[in-house]
Parts: structure tokens; sequence; C-alpha cells
């Protein structure tokens, strides 16, 4: 939302309601000014279009409108892909339109949205590497080629499938080397440590690295480094490391979760395996390592993807042109 916010303010009259992760102060708007605000119309005769992505935003928006009366249209993004409670279907049946961000969570919907956006990532910030190699090697994770897992270490984010497909392949190249970038909780612990056991009796505890959790800004960097990343999650809403990873030119390997197979085009920017099966993600992990002219060649047309179809720039204009038309 903060990335979509940062660009639709360069078109739009916006405000953010709430201070959470806000980087822009100059955005922020408390729910006592959206009332005083909201209360007057516009001059023009428009709408003002209150925007929420969660539950309790829907919640907020009825608020405004039928106790404090405000002249607002209300529009819902979803991205869930689960089945909704009874409460939560009337809530949204309220909103004058829904977005879905995927296909996929369209399918959950009680009644189908008005139109999907899917989400887009700054291609600006995950950029691809001049030199991979050299890349790769100035951050210090060893070997000439990179894969990894990004994202918080658990067991519903498939770590252990990335760390068992690693044990199994990479032997066979010994110029690749693997990291798991993201934050470790303490109820996981137990987790990590019997992986990071699993990975010392193979003998590869110099080649699969666990960096915990890293500041933001070295995180795009790591991206451009990867030539492979690996997405291996139990479900998602959307999925961001995908084409995040893509518009670093890394080739993907994902499950079918969130909205990955709608993003990954199978065999040109990467491939997709079922959910929670380790022999093949395996299999699709060594296929990538053993041809690195198609792996760099995939990459390089994930780049292409996300910015024809996936930039953040195309999701912020497609917002608004979509809330330009319900003011009609």
């Amino acid at each position: 939302m903060l990335q979509v916010s940062a660009e639709q303010k360069k078109w739009a009259n916006l405000r953010v309601m709430g201070k959470h992760h806000l980087t822009d102060p100059s955005l922020y708007i408390s729910f006592w000014d959206v009332v005083k605000l909201c209360q007057k119309p516009l001059s023009n005769g428009k709408w003002r279009i209150f925007h929420a992505r969660r539950v309790d935003e829907m919640i907020q928006a009825l608020i405004l409108r039928y106790i404090f009366r405000c002249k607002i249209k209300m529009v819902f993004s979803s991205a869930a892909q689960r089945k909704r409670s009874g409460s939560t279907v009337w809530i949204t049946r309220k909103m004058d339109a829904v977005v879905a961000v995927s296909q996929r969570s369209a399918g959950f919907l009680d009644v189908g949205p008005d139109i999907v956006i899917p989400h887009g990532v700054q291609s600006g910030i995950y950029v691809p590497a001049e030199d991979k190699a050299a890349a790769w090697q100035a951050l210090g994770y060893g070997g000439n080629v990179g894969i990894g897992i990004l994202g918080r270490v658990r067991k519903q984010k498939g770590v252990h499938h990335f760390v068992r497909a690693c044990i199994r392949v990479l032997p066979q190249h010994p110029d690749v080397n693997a990291v798991v970038v993201g934050a470790i909780g303490s109820s996981h612990q137990d987790f990590v440590d019997g992986l990071k056991q699993e990975i010392a009796d193979a003998s590869l505890a110099e080649r699969i690295t666990f960096t915990g959790e890293l500041p933001f800004e070295r995180i795009p960097p790591i991206f451009s480094a990867l030539s492979a990343v690996c997405a291996l999650s139990d479900n998602e809403g959307f999925g961001l490391t995908v084409p995040e990873a893509m518009s670093a030119e890394a080739a993907v390997l994902a499950t079918d979760a969130g909205a990955w197979k709608e993003i990954i085009r199978e065999g040109q920017d990467g491939y997709v395996v079922p959910v929670n099966d380790t022999d093949a993600v395996a299999d699709r992990l060594a296929l990538m390592l053993a041809d690195r002219e198609k792996l760099t060649a995939m990459g390089k047309a994930g780049r292409e993807r996300v910015l024809a179809d996936y930039s953040i720039e195309r999701e912020a204009r497609q917002l608004l042109d979509f809330f330009d038309s319900l003011q009609a």
C-alpha cells in the first residue's frame, strides 16, 4: 500500500489514514480529519474514494458513510485466498466496488470483483546487477553463483523444502552457494536448528547461509545478485517476492500459491511446483542449474514481464483510472 501510495500521490490528492510504517508524514490524515474533510462535498460534484485493504478499514468506511454522513465511494481490494466469514461477506457487499489482486483471489469472493488489478513492484529498486557473478561474490556468501529464498524463516514459507533441495543439488554444482534471508522468530528457532543440523550432516555449512533479519536497504542488492530465487510458501495472498525477484532478473521457482501461477510463464521466467513437494523443488532446481544460459535467459524474460505487467506504476495508474470510472 505504501509503495502504491508513493506513486499515486504524483497524480492524485492522496492521504493515508494511519501512521503505521508511513515514510512520508505529509500523507498522514487522522480518522477525525477524514470525518471533517469528507462531510464537505467536493466543489466539482465528484466523490472522494475511500480505498480499504482490510476488513477493519471497510468497517471504518461504513462508519464514515452511515454515521458521519461522509460523501465517499467505498472500494475494497481483496487479496485473501480463503473462504470468508458471513460477516465479512456482508461487509464486502456493502462496498461500492471490489478489486481483486489476482484471478485466484477473485475466485474466493462471494460475488465476482468489479475488476482485477494485480500488485506491482518497484522495478527501479529491484534491478539486475550488471555482473551477477561479481555482485554475488561481493556479498561474501561464497561461490560464483547465488540462489536463495527470502522472507520470514518458518515452515509455512517452505524453507525446509529449499534447504533439502539444496542438500541434494548443490554437490553437483560446486560453484553455487545458497542463502536463506529473513527473520527467525523464537518460536521457529528449533525448526531452523534442525535444518542447520541437516546442512552440517551434509557437509554444506559453508555453502548454505542463514543471514537472519537484514535491514531493508540490504535486500534489493541480494535480489540483484541472485541467479535464482525460490518462493515455496504453503499459501500467499499475492506474493511480492516472485515479481521482485523477476524484476532483478532472477529466474524463479515457486509453489502454486498466491498469484505465482498467474505471474510465472512456465519454462520462460521459471517454474511452478506443487505445494509441499520437496522432490519437485529439487528436480526443478537441478534443471535450472544444469543450463546456465537458460537460467540467465529466464531472468531476463522475467524482468521484461515485470516491466510490461507488474510494475508499481501500472498498478497505481490502473487503480486511479478505476476510481475515476466510479464517478460516472
